[in-house]
């Protein structure tokens, strides 16, 4: 049985658009190295953002990247948006004094429940209504920084989404009573999502959902389904990682195979992807990146690149990219997506 997951198709003229996209940048600590996994050095983080102004990148507000997506209008080159999960005390103390002193907006995406019940390490309401006072945006990261793909124990579907719905509402109603004003946009915890996670964060209302699933942004991405390039780590954080992320650039697709859904089955027989513009891309470089699985040089039927598998899925949550690279600019373009057992 055929699965594919379908993206609307965006306006003739907004698709029309070509070149690079922009790319959202995730970052959450900084000059906390006993915390290496998530951290950024203070040397590493003004290095990375020197390079952004040397080399004429636009950093914008998420908000106007969004408003772009949901109006079908053209994006601009060489444009950055900065997002910071958590709202550790680092974004305070160490990251906003490097930020105000170039003068570049971002966003803060709140882990309610870190701050609401004061733990250690996390801003305080009083540090995050200072910074938005001066003009930094803060958005909503969910209450509890669960994993919203782990249904916990004892919990039928309809008891599964009310439990997901609870925390989202709760996160919402701290943000919107604490600053009086009410989140437009949704980080996903952890960057796990399934289709379930993902319908209930749309039923909140919210004008934008991001992931963590690495990728730029092109005209045609889903606003409800943003990636974001995570900076972090020993080797995530490097100045030759954070070059490599700017020049990639967006794979649009019309269907996936699998659909982003609860796994069903132990063994994928297909993974793929029907390409928008198949024509742009060197056909002899695509391919199809599976966790667990490894690359794999994809076969093409028309303009649908896929793998055929017959091996069970090593791990419960499994990325899926398909990359190749363009025939014009030699750019790595790939789109990256989830599927949770």
């Amino acid at each position: 049985m055929l699965f594919l997951f379908f993206v609307a198709a965006p306006s003739a003229l907004f698709a029309a658009q070509k070149g690079p996209g922009v790319t959202v940048l995730i970052y959450h600590r900084f000059g906390e190295a006993r915390y290496p996994t998530t951290n950024v050095s203070e040397e590493r983080f003004r290095e990375q953002l020197a390079y952004l102004m040397m080399n004429n990148y636009q950093v914008i507000p998420l908000a106007d990247l969004v408003s772009a997506l949901e109006h079908h209008t053209p994006l601009p080159e060489k444009a950055v948006v900065i997002t910071i999960d958590d709202a550790y005390r680092s974004v305070y103390e160490v990251a906003w004094p490097i930020l105000q002193s170039f003068g570049y907006p971002f966003t803060v995406f709140v882990y309610a429940q870190g701050v609401e019940e004061k733990y250690k390490g996390f801003m305080t309401w009083e540090q995050i209504r200072e910074l938005r006072k001066a003009g930094v945006d803060f958005q909503d990261h969910s209450y509890s920084h669960s994993r919203l793909v782990d249904r916990p124990k004892g919990l039928d579907d309809a008891g599964y989404r009310s439990w997901i719905r609870n925390d989202l509402q709760k996160g919402f109603d701290i943000m919107t009573e604490r600053l009086g004003e009410k989140p437009k946009f949704f980080s996903i915890p952890y960057g796990l999502y399934d289709t379930t996670v993902l319908e209930e964060a749309k039923a909140m209302g919210y004008a934008a959902i991001l992931s963590q699933d690495p990728g730029s942004v092109s005209p045609e991405t889903d606003v409800m389904l943003i990636p974001r390039e995570p900076i972090l780590g020993n080797d995530w954080s490097t100045m030759a990682h954070f070059e490599e992320v700017l020049e990639r650039v967006d794979m649009p697709v019309t269907a996936m195979e699998p659909r982003p859904a609860p796994r069903q089955e132990k063994v994928i027989r297909r993974f793929g992807a029907a390409l928008l513009y198949p024509e742009r891309y060197k056909q002899e470089t695509l391919g199809i990146y599976v966790t667990g699985l490894g690359w794999h040089k994809a076969r093409i039927d028309g303009n649908f690149v896929f793998i055929d598998n017959d091996r069970p899925l090593p791990q419960r949550i499994t990325r899926i990219t398909v990359s190749g690279k363009e025939k014009d600019s030699g750019r790595l373009a790939f789109r990256t997506w989830m599927v949770v057992d």
